[in-house]
């Protein structure tokens, strides 16, 4: 009895949380060095270059963006700012309804989008915070992103990080 139960919850852990779109999660851009809200220069060069690594001609196929949602103070825009060039290019509407801490959100977003469309989904989010995104769509032992690296990212697939791979975008990762 106990062995059925074990395999029954297994089975269904496994169903709820397995998908075939190809989950891509990248770091917000850069931030201003005085702390302010938004992104800093840099962080505007690296959301126009993300038009060239993800967009219309690069293969990767994205139909969802998903960013943090941004507060009203202003903070917190970071990603949906990164994104939004990308999502403008490819004609798409970002994202925003999980709050920053609701990585459970995030994997039922995912979910929901995988369920109608085998396109691939970008998240774009708080570095701290992608560890446990990507546990809450079934990475075992996720790493913790690095603090000092805006450029990585993390190809999800079949519940495992298959690949960390740079942006390469000309004059921020040489």
């Amino acid at each position: 009895m106990l062995a059925s139960l074990v395999l029954l919850l297994s089975t269904v852990t496994l169903s709820v949380t397995a998908f075939s779109n190809t989950v891509y999660l990248i770091r917000h851009g850069e931030k201003p060095s005085d702390g302010s809200n938004g992104l800093s220069a840099q962080g505007e060069e690296r959301a126009q270059c993300l038009t060239n690594v993800f967009g219309p001609s690069s293969g990767f196929n994205i139909g969802d963006i998903l960013a943090e949602t941004p507060k009203s103070d202003g903070s917190r825009e970071r990603p949906v700012e990164t994104v939004t060039p990308l999502a403008e290019e490819l004609g798409l509407t970002v994202d925003t309804s999980c709050d920053r801490d609701d990585q459970d959100c995030v994997a039922d977003a995912v979910k929901a989008f995988a369920k109608k469309s085998s396109k691939n989904i970008l998240i774009c989010w708080e570095h701290d915070n992608l560890h446990d995104i990507a546990k809450a769509l079934g990475v075992k032992n996720a790493p913790d992103y690095p603090d000092d690296a805006f450029n990585i990212i993390w190809t999800l697939q079949n519940q495992k990080i298959v690949s960390q791979t740079s942006e390469n975008c000309p004059g921020l990762d040489d």
